[in-house]
């Protein structure tokens, strides 16, 4: 009987030692997906950042394009 239990005890250890494998690749995994969302949090936060402090050169050019277009025209020629 003793050898019978030996072996039940030993079967019950190697599924706890693979389980414990396994459950060390996931946590693994789990870290790593982690470090990437982190590291895209952050690149999003300073990109969001640069595009909220960049001027907006392109509204000036057409406003500047607008008054010069006025210039041209008059209320005269307007049919």
């Amino acid at each position: 009987m003793s050898k019978v239990e030996e072996l039940i005890a030993e079967s019950k250890l190697s599924e706890l030692l693979h389980k414990n494998e396994a459950e060390k690749q996931k946590n693994t995994v789990i870290w790593v997906l982690a470090i990437i969302g982190a590291v895209a949090a952050v690149a999003a936060i300073a990109y969001a950042v640069y595009r909220f402090f960049t001027p907006d050169y392109l509204e000036d050019f057409e406003d500047d394009f607008d008054d010069d277009f006025d210039d041209y025209f008059s209320e005269d020629d307007q049919v």
